[in-house]
């Protein structure tokens, strides 16, 4: 008699947890919703994708990739030490010239007026000499070959 009332007893209580652990099985999980973020999601004005490493160069009228189709500008050596670059893109012609500070919120086109003359804009001067020579005021701010 003993045996039968402790094997009831041990049935009960399995059937027991068994009906609780399926209940909690069966409640809703509330989970948290975060906004999806669309990747490329990022066009510019002139629909170039940021993220990708596009941005809009009117002298070529497209979106480029300032690393593929630019020419690299370092700051000038001045004893500090720099992490930024510039680049420089050049119209078809060679006659305007875009240039890509990080000092500069846009974009500065100069012009030149023949070949092998310096391109100006305002007190800006790009020198084609040894590569290229970007003044600012007279004051050497950036070389690039």
């Amino acid at each position: 008699m003993k045996k039968v009332f402790l094997f009831s007893i041990i049935i009960g209580l399995t059937f027991s947890c068994a009906k609780k652990v399926s209940q909690e099985e069966t409640k809703p999980i509330k989970e948290e919703v975060k906004p999806e973020r669309i990747v490329g999601g990022d066009s510019d004005a002139h629909g170039c994708k940021g993220s990708a490493g596009y941005t809009w160069s009117v002298v070529k009228n497209e979106c480029v990739r300032l690393f593929e189709v630019g020419t690299k500008l370092e700051h000038a050596k001045d004893g500090k030490t720099y992490s930024t670059v510039a680049y420089v893109i050049f119209e078809k012609d060679g006659n305007k010239a875009e240039l890509f500070l990080d000092t500069e919120d846009g974009t500065i086109i100069l012009e030149r007026k023949a070949e092998g003359e310096p391109w100006i804009n305002g007190d800006y001067e790009l020198i084609p000499w040894k590569g290229y020579v970007l003044k600012k005021a007279g004051k050497i701010i950036y070389t690039g070959e």
